[in-house]
């Protein structure tokens, strides 16, 4: 029987850490490619350390963007907020060694007379949800990432001129009869401009936020805070700490409350299973919850390089599922396509909508109108109900 009082916690970071300003260039270097021709190929990674971004992978789309790819860099380092010594957007240097898709990978995912398309790798990959938060997220990794987004919009906005971009959060939740119920520790450490600032001028600075974004009553008088425990944060970002593009993927899920299956998402054209089946695999996995058929999903779907059908589904509702896990197998193979084409055209995969996910997860997002999150959608709850 699965455990119903304990305590769990999710980490997130901001757009400013290290890591995500790599994952934030090479998403953007995507979109850029996929404004050009949707069927562009990328695999696009960035590397970041101290006045220097080194961008490289393998691509097949316009020559047009290449030219392009250091303004689109500066630009991302720029609406970040990067102007600091050590790394300033218009004084980094910019290397990048872009180059031709491997003839061998495309000729396994291209499709032909007599195949096809075929998955742009092997692997697994995973989507959940659970019905603790509207959003179908759990709620540790949700409001960890909930916190560090405001308090950038602050930044922002010029409300609080006092933060740097650079930031990491850390929610402990304490969970009654399986259901969230308070807030046992909040860490937060924040970059700050002001080299004066004590811990505590820090805490004074984001605990209003911080409370306003949790759900009242989360915060007791028994609520752990330690924020900037180790002092001054004033050396943020690259210059801090290098980053490099896919090193956050539990901070881009579910925060560890369910498995991964390994692979990153930033840089990588919906033809990469990695991103596009991981996306399908959510989808599915909130369209369970929300139908009622169960309170908490996992779904696993696994690909071989080259070729397009999933060699297994799998789902497991931990016990609250409304009839057997097999059912529901059953009936999300039947809901969606989960070929890599019938993925990408039922999610609408093939537009210039990446940029937005680099940073505050790829998951527990509002869809838009430009079609970004469109895994987010419950729009299936009617064809599983029919299904089942």
């Amino acid at each position: 029987m699965a455990r119903k009082d304990y305590l769990f916690t999710s980490e997130s970071v901001s757009e400013g850490h290290p890591d995500k300003v790599c994952d934030r260039i090479s998403d953007a270097v995507l979109d850029a490619f996929l404004t050009e021709d949707p069927f562009s190929r990328v695999a696009c990674e960035t590397f970041a350390t101290t006045d220097r971004v080194i961008i490289g992978g393998e691509v097949r789309g316009p020559g047009s963007v290449i030219g392009r790819v250091e303004e689109i860099a500066r630009e991302c380092v720029r609406d970040i907020g990067y102007e600091q010594e050590g790394f300033h957007w218009a004084n980094m240097k910019v290397d990048s060694y872009l180059h031709a898709q491997s003839a061998d990978i495309a000729q396994g995912v291209d499709s032909a007379d007599d195949k096809d398309e075929g998955a742009g790798d092997q692997g697994i990959m995973f989507g959940y949800a659970v019905d603790e938060t509207p959003q179908l997220m759990p709620a540790p990794i949700q409001y960890a990432h909930a916190i560090l987004r405001r308090l950038a919009e602050m930044r922002k906005s010029g409300a609080e001129p006092k933060l740097g971009p650079d930031a990491k959060s850390q929610l402990t939740l304490r969970y009654a009869n399986g259901r969230p119920v308070e807030a046992t520790s909040i860490v937060l450490s924040t970059q700050h401009l002001d080299p004066n600032l004590s811990s505590a001028d820090v805490r004074a600075i984001v605990e209003p936020h911080i409370r306003d974004v949790l759900p009242d009553g989360w915060i007791t008088a028994d609520t752990q805070w330690h924020v900037n425990p180790t002092g001054k944060f004033v050396i943020g970002g690259p210059d801090g700490d290098a980053g490099l593009t896919g090193r956050k993927i539990i901070v881009d899920t579910y925060g560890g409350a369910a498995p991964h299956g390994g692979g990153a998402f930033s840089g990588k054209d919906p033809t990469k299973v990695d991103r596009s089946a991981a996306y399908a695999a959510r989808y599915l996995a909130k369209n369970i919850v929300a139908a009622g058929l169960a309170t908490r999903c996992v779904l696993q779907l696994a690909y071989a390089i080259g070729v397009s059908r999933p060699l297994s589904i799998y789902v497991d509702t931990y016990g609250t599922g409304q009839v057997a896990d097999e059912a529901i197998e059953r009936a999300a193979a039947e809901v969606m396509d989960l070929t890599p084409r019938g993925i990408r055209e039922h999610l609408g995969l093939n537009r210039p909508i990446y940029q937005r996910t680099s940073a505050y997860g790829h998951f527990g997002r509002e869809p838009d109108a430009e079609g970004g999150f469109s895994w987010e959608k419950t729009d299936l709850v009617d064809a599983f109900k029919a299904a089942i």
